[in-house]
């Protein structure tokens, strides 16, 4: 067996795959996170840790504690954020997660001193909050008692798979998540280094298939695995997910991934860099291949803050919630919202950007302001997919993962936004920590190669749109960008 790990922004889900792919095991171990004012998001990186031991031990409990039985560990883990550790490895404050947007002052900086377009096609992204050395170059300015500290830089999947060997490493498909990776070169950038005012902080890239050590006794007695069993360093959640959905080159088709961020995203065998600079490209994890993804700060997380506010207390609330939105109209009845509850990455960069309604009536109910939550991130993701074909790429359907990809209502009024043909897929929540696992398994040589990916998950329906519907939605989808670009000199006009 594999155990894979991928470390998400709500918990830790952990799966056991057997010899044919087939996931024998799973669970999720929850943790929190700390959101606050500023765009502060942060996480207690020792609450990764236990979520990965707890979740160990019970996967090995569902299959009688057989530690014996798994032949690696394998890692996927949420991107672009920064865990930062003394010259002892300790952590010397909580890590800045992918969702924090304090470091605009700091990106900017980068983008002075590079230049936005050549930054772009040194790393494949916009040099943006958002990323990983932009925030430690905040932590220097805005913490120097701590900063001083600091002797390694790393990210989420990187540091736990530390914590069981002893081994600090990271792979290609995270660093391109730094905004100090050269894509082209596959190696880091001096020259950003410089700009940044940086030292190497960093670990070594290695393969994502790398085995980079085993796991030691100690960790051994907190995970309940066998010590000495390897460990595979593994990659990004993004190009994971990519992985697990079966998405490995440029003949796979395009997916979407539904959770607490969202993206859309595909393969190909070179980076695509869009004029408008509206989408990135992160490396794979599959070797030279790429994955150009176009991703929101708050997709599933809009869903998420909506169905807090209107029913925290009924665990059926979400689907009840889901099935007044689709019998309820919003944009159709000229009600907008802007989901960009964490700021904004794809298409607009732009860390100032807020969440709003937009046309709200008094006659308004709970059922169309979630349809105008689930409208508004179809729309932004359609600007994604809009990018992508204004370069070249031909994206006639769209496969979709994620937790809220297990709606079939939802993913009807996507269908009917985007006017694609949508596939609904098996596997729809562990498509992550599968391609954790496939990586795992390619690493050891458990797997013949990585095109096992396109047998582990199949098609459970499609989901056709409307015909009647496209016209509209195109309409609609102007009205929403209109709204956003009315609004966006209100949000970048902040008090104080």
């Amino acid at each position: 067996m594999i155990m894979s790990h991928d470390l998400g922004t709500t918990g830790n889900k952990a799966t056991l795959v057997g010899p044919a792919g087939e996931v024998i095991a799973s669970y999720t171990a929850r943790y929190s996170s700390d959101f606050g004012e500023g765009g502060k998001a942060e996480q207690d990186p020792l609450s990764w840790w236990l979520a990965v031991c707890v979740a160990s031990k019970e996967l090995l409990n569902q299959v009688k504690g057989e530690s014996a039985g798994v032949d690696a560990v394998a890692f996927s883990g949420q991107m672009m954020g920064a865990v930062l550790l003394d010259k002892d490895m300790s952590l010397v404050r909580p890590a800045i997660i992918w969702a924090d947007t304090r470091a605009s002052v700091q990106a900017a900086e980068l983008s002075d001193r590079i230049g936005l377009d050549r930054g772009y096609k040194i790393t494949g992204h916009r040099f943006n909050a958002t990323y990983s050395l932009p925030k430690v170059m905040w932590v220097r300015d805005n913490e120097p008692d701590v900063f001083q500290r600091v002797r390694h830089v790393t990210c989420a999947k990187d540091y736990i798979a530390y914590m069981l060997t002893g081994v600090l490493a990271t792979d290609p498909s995270d660093a391109s998540g730094t905004n100090a990776f050269d894509q082209v070169k596959s190696q880091w950038s001096d020259e950003i280094f410089s700009a940044a005012g940086l030292d190497h902080l960093f670990p070594e890239v290695v393969p994502s298939t790398a085995v980079i050590g085993s796991v030691t006794k100690d960790a051994a007695a907190s995970t309940g695995l066998r010590a000495g069993t390897p460990v595979v360093i593994g990659g990004g959640d993004g190009p994971m997910a990519a992985l697990g959905s079966g998405v490995i080159d440029s003949s796979s088709v395009a997916y979407t991934y539904l959770g607490s961020s969202s993206w859309v995203s595909l393969a190909t065998s070179a980076p695509i860099h869009d004029p408008g600079m509206r989408t990135m490209t992160f490396s794979h994890v599959v070797p030279n291949q790429y994955v150009p993804t176009a991703t929101m700060q708050a997709g599933g997380a809009s869903l998420q803050w909506i169905s807090e506010v209107l029913e925290p207390t009924d665990d059926n609330s979400y689907e009840d919630l889901i099935n007044e939105a689709f019998d309820a109209q919003a944009a159709a009845e000229d009600l907008y919202f802007l989901p960009h509850l964490l700021g904004e990455r794809s298409p607009y960069w732009n860390p100032n950007a807020r969440g709003a309604f937009v046309g709200i009536s008094r006659h308004h109910t709970r059922g169309n302001l979630v349809r105008a939550v689930i409208e508004g991130i179809a729309f932004n993701l359609l600007s994604g997919i809009r990018a992508f074909t204004a370069n070249g790429a031909d994206i006639p359907e769209i496969d979709a993962i994620g937790g809220a990809a297990n709606s079939q209502k939802l993913l009807s009024i996507f269908a009917n936004i985007w006017g694609l043909q949508i596939h609904q897929r098996s596997l729809a929540d562990e498509a992550t920590s599968l391609g954790a696992a496939i990586v795992g398994g390619v690493g050891i040589g458990f797997f013949d190669s990585f095109l096992i990916s396109k047998q582990l998950s199949t098609n459970l329906q499609s989901i056709r749109p409307n015909p009647l519907s496209l016209e509209r939605a195109s309409t609609q989808f102007d009205r929403f960008l209109d709204a956003y670009s009315r609004m966006e000199p209100w949000f970048d006009r902040r008090p104080g």
